[in-house]
């Protein structure tokens, strides 16, 4: 299916300031699609391309915050236009136990990881709705949601995640039952290199050392595979994926 149906619409992308989210808003810019950047740090989503012809915007919203995400949604709508793709890609990892973590800790990361995403789904699907829009959400997840890597400081993260499927699915569920033509997938890439291991608190040394111990996907690697997702025809919906890097073992690489 040619992606000429989605030039000049619009796409949402959180976590838009490095990694998958960044790669992904230059491959929608490059399909032609006006791109909205959600991220604490609007001025880096400014400077990702230096061409733009006026097709990528920015948005300083803070996703633990509920109302920023509310006026980011409503910011686009009013001044971008009605959101046709959503890739809710924000994300981050603390590590923290249940048994010594503290609840801050905890809260950023379901707040961050989930409770954002249960947001703008539900913002995504009332515009879409209310536009006629036959349109696509692709929440980046990690194969943390299905697969326990036997650490109990990743326990919020892999609860996060573990939902994130759960309840991807059950709005997948949802949408069928409204006889919706709205399309809804989980993307859960292995190991990708990005900047979470620097924001999590640890040194570049360490997060050096990880990637080149650990088979790691690229950031472009994800957003080729958004792309694919959003060419496919639309009585074919793809509602789980997963990709890794060729030779994922944890417990080999570990």
């Amino acid at each position: 299916m040619s992606l000429d149906y989605l030039k000049d619409k619009v796409a949402i992308v959180t976590g838009a300031s490095a990694g998958i989210g960044a790669a992904t808003v230059k491959s929608l810019l490059n399909i032609g699609m006006k791109v909205v950047g959600f991220a604490r740090r609007k001025e880096r989503i400014e400077k990702l391309v230096d061409n733009h012809n006026g097709k990528l915007f920015a948005r300083s919203v803070d996703l633990t915050k509920p109302q920023d995400i509310l006026d980011g949604f409503d910011w686009v709508t009013k001044n971008v236009g009605p959101v046709y793709v959503l890739i809710n890609n924000a994300g981050v990892y603390v590590s923290t136990s249940v048994l010594t973590g503290e609840l801050d800790e905890w809260e950023k990361t379901m707040d961050t990881n989930f409770m954002s995403i249960a947001i703008t789904c539900r913002e995504a699907v009332k515009i879409m709705k209310i536009n006629k829009i036959d349109g696509h959400i692709i929440n980046v997840n990690s194969v943390a949601g299905y697969y326990d890597f036997g650490d109990p400081t990743a326990v919020m993260y892999r609860a996060s995640k573990c939902a994130l499927v759960t309840m991807t699915e059950n709005i997948r569920i949802e949408l069928a039952r409204m006889n919706s033509k709205i399309k809804i997938t989980t993307l859960s890439p292995g190991v990708v290199k990005t900047e979470i291991v620097l924001a999590s608190g640890f040194s570049q040394q360490m997060s050096d050392g990880l990637y080149e111990k650990l088979p790691h996907l690229e950031s472009e690697d994800v957003s080729d595979t958004i792309i694919y997702l959003l060419s496919l025809p639309q009585r074919v919906h793809i509602t789980e994926l997963m990709i890794r890097p060729l030779g994922e073992d944890f417990k080999n690489n570990s």
